[in-house]
């Protein structure tokens, strides 16, 4: 199966941006859609077409893929093409047990209590998050998770965990969207016990307790590895 690419919103042609942006706007926006399964596991990504949809040469795209092999998300044939791979539960098992380690690291490790601008964002995703209970989407919902994490990482200056922490969110992210799409966990359920979450992180946050709102979050990705566990056993 080749993708087809959805309508892509990047505007590459703004004079103002680097070659270095465009590469970071290329790789969020295919990331993006491999974890919000726009490109399913096994679709075979053609550079031709991406490259004709960004406007670009194969040579930043090539580099683009390369990344994102790096990354666990495609997997490049030799004389064949390049693939999404695909998703594990099992074999992600001690990809999880990191990333729970490093969201206990959020609060020890050049922690940075959030200014207004930073408290303000995790109140709209409480917002975004209560108005999903009333009418759940499971697109809207990823998205909303993925906001959540990357709201996170702002909660620390050290660099390296950061991207680390990234970096593995990603190759586990769309474990979650596939298991609701294959009705294997109820999303109405997990949307509530997210909204729960955030709004303890977010209470914690408001007092300036960083090492509760970072033991919470790992509390959160022990949990939620445990019921997707449950789930597919």
């Amino acid at each position: 199966m080749t993708a087809s690419s959805p309508s892509s919103a990047l505007d590459l042609d703004n004079a103002d941006l680097s070659a270095r942006d465009r590469f970071e706007l290329m790789h969020r926006e295919i990331r993006d859609r491999i974890c919000l399964l726009d490109y399913a596991p096994g679709t075979r990504l053609s550079e031709t077409e991406l490259a004709e949809e960004f406007g670009v040469s194969r040579t930043p795209l090539r580099r683009v893929l390369a990344r994102l092999e790096d990354e666990g998300l495609v997997q490049s044939v030799h004389g064949v093409g390049t693939f999404v791979t695909d998703v594990n539960l099992d074999e992600l098992a001690q990809t999880y047990q990191l990333r729970m380690e490093l969201a206990g690291m959020m609060g020890r490790v050049m922690p940075v209590a959030p200014d207004g601008a930073l408290l303000s964002e995790f109140q709209a995703l409480s917002a975004r998050s209560k108005s999903l209970l009333n009418a759940p989407a499971s697109r809207e919902f990823a998205r909303l998770i993925t906001d959540f994490f990357l709201a996170t990482l702002k909660l620390t200056d050290n660099m390296p965990l950061r991207t680390t922490a990234e970096r593995l969110y990603y190759q586990t992210s769309r474990i979650w969207l596939t298991s609701v799409s294959d009705s294997v966990i109820d999303l109405g359920e997990e949307m509530r016990i997210f909204d729960g979450e955030l709004n303890t992180v977010l209470a914690a946050l408001e007092v300036g307790d960083l090492q509760a709102a970072a033991m919470l979050q790992q509390a959160h990705i022990s949990m939620s590895f445990a019921r997707l566990s449950e789930e597919q056993a």
